[in-house]
C-alpha cells in the first residue's frame, strides 16, 4: 500500500507569509518614497508640491529637507516657514536651506540673522554654508560691525580658508563700503579661485572704484584665469565709469571669440557700456544680435538713446517694446518721459502716464505736466544724485519756469548734495586720460590747453563769453 507524502506549499528556503507581506510592504514603501522624491525634484508648481506633500504625510514618508529645499526654490515663504516650524529637531541642513531662502530669495535679512541666533541657541554648529548666507544679511542691513563679529567666528571655527566664506566676506565688506577690509581678505587668501577674483572685481566696480577694478582684472588675466560672465559684467561697469571704450570693445570681442551666449546679463551690460560711452551704433548692433530681450535689455538701449540725445529713437524703441513680450517697468517710464520732455511731446507723455497708471506704476499719482513727472521720478530714484538735480533744473529752464529752475539749485544745497564736476576721458595709446572741470593737476595741462586753443583758432571758433 502506497503512502501519500504530505506536500508542503512553502519551499524550505521561502519566507513565512507574514514576513513576505512585510517585505513586500517595505519594498512598496521604498519604491513610493523614491517616486515621490523624484516628483519633488521635477516639480515646478506650488499646488502640485502640496499634493506630493500630502502623499508623504499619508504614507509616513518623513523627508522634510527635500521638501523644504524645493519650497524655497519655488519662493513660497509662508509654506516654507510652516514646514520648517513643524520640524521637532531641525538639523543644520534645514537651517541652511531656510537661511539661503531668507537671504538670497526673499531678502528678509533681519529674519535671516534672527534664525542664525536660533541655530546657535540650539547648540548646532554653523558651517561654511551658514556663514555664506549670514554675511549676505550683514552686508545688506546689519553693517560691518556685526560682519566683523561674524568674521571672528569664521577664524574661531577654522573656516577662514574656505573660498566661498571668503567670497561672502569680500562681498559683505564691499557692500558696507569697507574696500580696505575686503581687499585684506582677498590678499590673505592662499588659493584664490575665479569666484574670489570676481567678488573683489565686482566690489570695486559697484562701489565706484573703477580703476582698481580694471587693474585687478588685468592681474587676474596675468595669473592665467579666464573671465566668465560675472567678470565681464563687472569690467563693463568699470568701463562705463571710466569711459574706457577700448577695453569695452575688447570684452565685446572676447564674447564673440569664445562663442559665449549673448544673454540678458552680458548683452545688457554691453549695451549699457556702449550707451554710456556714446557709441549707439555698437549698442544697436549688440541689441539686434540678441535672440531674447527682456525688460533689462530694452531699458539699457532706451536709456542709452535718451541720454545721448536720440530721443526719437528712444520713443520708437518704446513702441517696439510694447509690441514685444516684456512689460515696461518704472525705469522704462522715466527714460521715455525724459525723451518726451526733451522733444516737447506732451501728448505722447500723457499717454505714457496713462500706460504706466494702468500697470500700477504710478501709485495713483496724477500730474498734468510731463516735465514735472520726470523730475518727480528722478528724485524718487536717487535723492542724493547731483545729476538728477541738474537735469531737473534744465527741464524747468526749457519750460521757461525760471523760478522753479532756481529753486532746484537751492534744493540741491539744502539737501547737502554737491555737484559732481564735469568729467571727460580721452583714450590715447591704450591709456585713458581723465579730465575734470576746473582741474589743474594734469601734468601736461599747459601743453594740452595750448594745442586746443590753436586747434580752435584753425577751426574758426570764437568763444561765447556772454554767460561768464
Amino acid at each position: 500500500m502506497l503512502k501519500t507524502r504530505t506536500t508542503s506549499f512553502l519551499a524550505p528556503n521561502h519566507l513565512p507569509l507574514r514576513k513576505l507581506n512585510f517585505q513586500t510592504q517595505k519594498e512598496h514603501h521604498q519604491t513610493l518614497t523614491e517616486k515621490l522624491l523624484s516628483l519633488i525634484k521635477q516639480c515646478k508648481f506650488k499646488n502640485l508640491l502640496k499634493q506630493i506633500h500630502t502623499q508623504m504625510l499619508i504614507n509616513s514618508i518623513p523627508k522634510p529637507n527635500f521638501l523644504l529645499s524645493k519650497i524655497v526654490e519655488l519662493k513660497d515663504l509662508a509654506y516654507a516657514s510652516l514646514v520648517f516650524n513643524q520640524l521637532t529637531k531641525p538639523n543644520i541642513y534645514a537651517f541652511n536651506v531656510m537661511l539661503r531662502g531668507l537671504a538670497a530669495t526673499w531678502k528678509k535679512y533681519d529674519f535671516c540673522v534672527e534664525l542664525y541666533y536660533k541655530l546657535k541657541s540650539l547648540g548646532l554648529k554653523a558651517n561654511n554654508f551658514t556663514y555664506t548666507f549670514l554675511f549676505i544679511a550683514y552686508g545688506n542691513v546689519w553693517g560691518s560691525v556685526h560682519g566683523k563679529i561674524g568674521h571672528c567666528l569664521v577664524f574661531k571655527t577654522g573656516l577662514d580658508g574656505d573660498e566661498y566664506v571668503n567670497h561672502s566676506l569680500i562681498t559683505m565688506y564691499a557692500r558696507c563700503g569697507e574696500m580696505g577690509s575686503a581687499r585684506k581678505v582677498f590678499d590673505e587668501m592662499g588659493d584664490r579661485g575665479l569666484v574670489s577674483w570676481n567678488s573683489m572685481i565686482s566690489g570695486y566696480s559697484k562701489m565706484d572704484f573703477a580703476k582698481e577694478a580694471i587693474r585687478l582684472f588685468m592681474e587676474m588675466r596675468e595669473e592665467g584665469f579666464e573671465p566668465d560672465e560675472m567678470t565681464l559684467v563687472s569690467v563693463l561697469g568699470a568701463c562705463e565709469d571710466l569711459g574706457d571704450l577700448g577695453l569695452g570693445r575688447w570684452v565685446d570681442w572676447f564674447v564673440l571669440d569664445k562663442k559665449m551666449e549673448l544673454n540678458s546679463y552680458v548683452g545688457s551690460a554691453l549695451i549699457d557700456m556702449y550707451g554710456k560711452c556714446g557709441d549707439l551704433i555698437s549698442a544697436r548692433r549688440v541689441f539686434d544680435s540678441m535672440p531674447n530681450k527682456d525688460v533689462v535689455t530694452w531699458n539699457a538701449f532706451i536709456t542709452g538713446c535718451a541720454q545721448n540725445g536720440a530721443s526719437n529713437e528712444a520713443i520708437v524703441l518704446f513702441k517696439e517694446m510694447r509690441e514685444a513680450d516684456p512689460n515696461p517697468d518704472k525705469v522704462t517710464m522715466i527714460e521715455v518721459l525724459s525723451a518726451c520732455s526733451t522733444l516737447g511731446a506732451l501728448d505722447l507723455g500723457k499717454w505714457v502716464e496713462t500706460h504706466a497708471s494702468e500697470r500700477g506704476l504710478q501709485h495713483d499719482v496724477h500730474v498734468a505736466n510731463v516735465g514735472e513727472r520726470v523730475i518727480e521720478l528722478f528724485l524718487e530714484m536717487e535723492l542724493s544724485n547731483s545729476g538728477n538735480y541738474v537735469i531737473s533744473s534744465k527741464i524747468y529752464a526749457n519750460m521757461k519756469r525760471w523760478d522753479d529752475c532756481a529753486k532746484m539749485r537751492v534744493l540741491t544745497r539744502q539737501c547737502g548734495v554737491s555737484k559732481t564736476p564735469g568729467c571727460s576721458w580721452i583714450d590715447i595709446g591704450a591709456r585713458v586720460h581723465e579730465f575734470h572741470a576746473g582741474d589743474s593737476l594734469h601734468h601736461h595741462l599747459v601743453i594740452i590747453y595750448h594745442m586746443l586753443n590753436e586747434e580752435m583758432k584753425r577751426e574758426g571758433y570764437i568763444p561765447n563769453t556772454d554767460c561768464i
